[in-house]
C-alpha cells in the first residue's frame, strides 16, 4: 500500500501558511496570478490567516483559512469562486469553489465561511 508521510504533505501545505497574503474572490476559476487578481477578480481581503498543517477529516493532510469578514468589493457580479495569492512573489496558490455564489456590488464588503485545503492520502 503506498503511503506519503505528515512531513511530506506538510511541506506542500505550509506554503500555504507561510506565503499566503490575499484572498480574492472571482466569477470563474482562475488558472493564473493575474485572472485571480485583476481579470476574474470581484474583491479581495488581505487580512487572512491560515493554520498550520493538520490532520484531514478521511485522511491525509489540510490548512484552513479562518472565516473572514470585510473584504473590499471591486466589482459587481456573480462570485463563484475563491483564489488565495502571494501577492509578493505574484503566485496563485490555490482556488475553489465559493460553498454558495454571491452577488456582489462593487463599493461593498464580503465575507468568507472557513475554507479547507487539504491533500488526501494516496489511496
Amino acid at each position: 500500500m503506498a503511503s506519503i508521510a505528515d512531513r511530506v504533505l506538510d511541506n506542500g501545505l505550509t506554503i500555504l501558511d507561510t506565503e499566503a497574503n490575499r484572498v480574492d474572490i472571482t466569477s470563474q476559476e482562475a488558472t493564473t496570478y493575474a485572472e485571480a487578481t485583476s481579470t476574474h477578480t470581484l474583491g479581495n481581503q488581505t487580512s487572512i490567516s491560515i493554520s498550520a498543517p493538520a490532520d484531514r477529516s478521511g485522511g491525509g493532510r489540510k490548512v484552513t483559512m479562518s472565516a473572514s469578514s470585510g473584504g473590499t468589493v471591486t466589482g459587481t457580479g456573480t462570485a463563484t469562486h475563491y483564489a488565495i495569492v502571494d501577492t509578493g512573489n505574484s503566485r496563485l496558490l490555490v482556488t475553489g469553489s465559493l460553498t454558495a455564489s454571491q452577488s456582489v456590488t462593487s463599493g461593498n464588503t464580503f465575507s468568507l465561511e472557513a475554507l479547507d485545503v487539504g491533500i488526501p492520502d494516496p489511496s
